[in-house]
């Protein structure tokens, strides 16, 4: 069996980033590759098989758009605040996302932002600049990377559009939202856990905030209030992925 598997390793040498099985879309991919090598200078350093690139698909256009939280708030004073969320957190997406969090897989994580970009592009989404939620420092050194920001950089380029990597900042390391119930908790969680970087200035900017995930909404509100805080003029929440429905067929 050793034998037999090393032996399909030499015929079969890239493994898909997301299921491990065979990954046989390299040079047939070639807008996604030649977007990959415009933007980085590079190869694409992602492998992905033609099942899961086919899974993932964007929600038809009036199920990518939703208020920020999925629960509102008495009294809320951005009640109004919209999220982009374009992705389904489920099937492959599922599968995808925690290999890049956990797995050191960040090229997967720039494949997302090419599609997110396009996505973005073709919807006609309005903004000045593109800022990633941040991770906090602990976080930061244990992953090596912000994949928010990852894949927030080639939507930036795709939509000729500035990116901040610094603007905002995470003042303390927050518990996992995934890991905590109930709409309160997730509150108090990240309640004030955001300060903007002085040497920055959003007043008048259109902002497109972004993060890789999105359940209750509640680490892209507090995030908003702390850009609107420093002068933003708006605000909008994008995310790949979540797992929200919409409770009919009317768009935002």
């Amino acid at each position: 069996m050793k034998i037999l598997n090393k032996a399909i390793d030499l015929l079969l040498p890239y493994k898909c980033d997301i299921c491990g099985g065979f990954a046989d879309t390299a040079g047939r991919i070639g807008r996604l590759e030649s977007a990959y090598k415009v933007i980085y200078g590079s190869d694409p350093g992602f492998h992905i098989c033609s099942r899961c690139l086919s899974g993932i698909v964007p929600q038809r256009p009036d199920r990518r758009w939703f208020t920020c939280l999925s629960n509102p708030v008495e009294d809320d004073p951005v009640s109004d605040l919209a999220l982009f969320m374009p992705f389904a957190y489920s099937g492959v997406v599922d599968k995808a996302i925690p290999e890049i969090k956990f797995s050191g897989k960040i090229e997967l994580a720039r494949l997302l932002g090419i599609l997110l970009g396009n996505v973005i592009k073709e919807e006609g989404v309005i903004f000045d600049v593109i800022v990633p939620v941040p991770l906090s420092e602990e976080r930061m050194t244990e992953r090596g990377y912000n994949q928010a920001y990852e894949i927030a950089y080639p939507v930036a380029w795709i939509n000729g559009k500035a990116i901040t990597e610094d603007m905002l900042i995470r003042k303390r390391n927050t518990g996992r939202q995934s890991r905590l119930s109930g709409t309160q908790a997730r509150m108090m969680n990240v309640e004030n856990a955001f300060a903007i970087n002085g040497s920055w200035d959003l007043t008048g900017s259109k902002v497109l905030l972004l993060d890789d995930v999105a359940t209750t909404g509640h680490t892209l509100r507090e995030c908003a209030l702390t850009v609107m805080r420093g002068g933003a003029s708006e605000v909008l929440c994008c995310a790949f992925a979540g797992n929200r429905q919409l409770k009919n067929d009317e768009p935002f």
